[in-house]
């Protein structure tokens, strides 16, 4: 099953009661901070940056999934709709990381990549800012079109009250695409890190 999944601006003030995520959802997938294993407690809310990166992996095997509709805020306060998509444990095979940067010298991609042969990289408590998704996706135990306010995972991540959410036990994606915003998580451990600064476009898809 292959989907990919676009947040669009929601207009007016109820706009997320009404953001239908017909999605197979945007996980998690991404959990890269740049070259490091970062443990402890990181804050759900601080100002994107201006740049969204793209996040791939070969496989992305979790538990603990919830998603719900939100805004992103840049510092410049540009507002990004997105999915935010949590899951409590995950595995990420072949995970690559990057981001595309104008600079004074022309385009520059920072490229983070980890998790290859049998040492996925993992995560716990992730919580991803995702604008779009795509890959093969299986779910067990789904819930959709929970209100986002009573969603449960390990991090207390919800929406607004009679917002859209969804939530499952497992989920399984292979072939994993996406663009983000943002990821926070309490655990990574990034085996095999490898962390390049190339001129040019060289990014993950």
């Amino acid at each position: 099953m292959s989907d990919e999944t676009t947040a669009e601006a929601a207009t007016g003030g109820t706009g997320w009661k009404r953001f239908s995520l017909a999605l197979i959802p945007a996980l998690a997938g991404a959990g890269i901070l740049v070259g490091l294993t970062a443990q402890g407690s990181i804050a759900a809310s601080f100002a994107v940056s201006g740049d969204n990166f793209k996040v791939s992996a070969d496989e992305l095997d979790g538990t603990g999934f919830a998603q719900y509709g939100d805004i992103a805020t840049s510092a410049d306060d540009t507002q990004h709709p997105v999915a935010v998509s949590v899951v409590d444990d995950a595995e990420l095979s072949n995970l690559c990381q990057s981001v595309l940067m104008d600079t004074p010298v022309g385009e520059v991609t920072l490229l983070v990549n980890a998790g290859q042969g049998d040492s996925p990289a993992e995560a716990e408590n992730m919580v991803i800012d995702v604008e779009q998704l795509s890959g093969d996706a299986e779910f067990s135990n789904m819930e959709i079109g929970r209100d986002a306010s009573t969603l449960e995972n390990a991090t207390g991540s919800t929406g607004e009250v009679g917002g859209f959410g969804q939530q499952a036990d497992t989920v399984n994606i292979t072939d994993l695409k996406q663009t983000a915003w943002s990821v926070n998580a309490g655990t990574f451990k990034l085996t095999g890190l490898k962390l390049n600064v190339k001129p040019g476009n060289h990014e993950c898809f």
